[in-house]
């Protein structure tokens, strides 16, 4: 079977009880995509140097808190790391960059830029860490969050009392070749494709000539083609783009439903809260959660090819088995398992090494 993903790797870096961490890496390049970041000390060092842009949905504890760790491990690295999230952001992030002595920045660290989704509108505010972190505004734009060539981010604007942002990634398109189109278009393969799939990847094909092989009755011969755009097109093969969807704290009503079809119908991967069972819809309702029984209306409405169920209650700590039970997807839509934990345990103060006595 092959991977849904070519592009994308994505890996939930908690249990189903735990503060949800998304990580996504972009296989080409190495570097990832992290989605919210509550409790993540756990995470290696390395983890944190290969990430580009965060994607807060909301500024809960639980989603937020672990944006100390990501400056404490990225300040003094020469890059820029965006963070996007709901209108309030950047005043949040300027609190945490205000709660520590800066007074030893230096010129080669790094930047971070917040940017506010509200209405469509992505406002940034640029944090400069030779600067010790101090803010100026970047102005305010629209369309798409964040895009490489390998990715598109976009979002919607969700309720759970206060704004959260549900965001979409969305793999780029890929240099692939259909067989049967080339044998259609009287088309030869050779090395010249590696010339066409070059100038696919530097983004060079519109208006550019390209020399190919093409099948003139009996004989093979090299023709100039004055538009490789246009003869990419006669050989290509069409592909969906594999997608994920992250979903989380939200309450189930008809238009967080709308909003979340518009952004994540159909996507490969819905990554998405199931916080309460369906004996407790009430008290989800109530508190802006879903329960099992919204969760199933909710993917019936989606219809994601894969769905991980994550951020349960911890009310149910004892076990996550009644959840699952309770999940009915419907035909296509295969459920997968996380296990409850993944968060290291605490340390006793037993088992911590004691210092070595110094002998007079």
């Amino acid at each position: 079977m092959p991977k849904p993903f070519r592009y994308l790797e994505p890996t939930f870096f908690a249990g189903l009880f735990d503060d949800p961490l998304l990580l996504v890496r972009v296989r080409p390049t190495g570097r990832a995509l992290l989605f919210d970041c509550g409790k993540m000390h756990h995470l290696a060092k390395r983890v944190y140097t290969s990430i580009d842009a965060i994607f807060i949905s909301h500024a809960h504890m639980d989603h937020f808190m672990g944006m100390d760790s990501v400056i404490r491990h990225s300040h003094a690295s020469p890059r820029t790391i965006d963070v996007f999230g709901p209108p309030g952001l950047a005043a949040r992030m300027g609190h945490k960059f205000s709660c520590y002595d800066w007074n030893l920045a230096d010129t080669f660290w790094g930047n971070f830029r917040v940017s506010e989704i509200d209405d469509g509108r992505i406002s940034s505010t640029l944090f400069s860490g030779p600067d010790a972190f101090a803010a100026s505004r970047e102005g305010e734009r629209s369309g798409v969050l964040y895009s490489n060539r390998h990715l598109t981010v976009t979002s919607a604007q969700c309720e759970h009392r206060i704004p959260v942002v549900a965001y979409k990634v969305e793999e780029g398109a890929a240099f692939v070749i259909d067989d049967e189109r080339m044998a259609e278009a009287g088309v030869r393969k050779g090395a010249w494709l590696k010339d066409l799939e070059k100038l696919f990847h530097d983004g060079e094909m519109e208006g550019n000539p390209v020399r190919h092989l093409c099948v003139s009755g009996e004989e093979v011969e090299e023709r100039l083609e004055p538009d490789a755009a246009a003869l990419y097109q006669r050989i290509r093969k069409f592909e969906e783009p594999a997608s994920i969807g992250y979903v989380t704290d939200i309450g189930y009503s008809e238009e967080n439903m709308a909003s979340l079809e518009g952004l994540v119908k159909g996507v490969t991967l819905l990554v998405c809260e199931c916080a309460f069972l369906a004996s407790e819809q009430t008290k989800a309702r109530l508190s802006r959660h879903m329960s099992t029984a919204d969760f199933n209306m909710m993917l019936d409405r989606l219809r994601p090819k894969y769905v991980l169920p994550m951020h349960f209650s911890k009310t149910y700590q004892r076990g996550s088995e009644p959840l699952y039970r309770e999940i009915e997807p419907p035909a296509g839509v295969t459920v997968l398992k996380i296990p409850d934990r993944l968060t290291p345990r605490p340390i006793m103060e037993s088992e911590v090494p004691r210092p070595v006595e110094l002998k007079s």
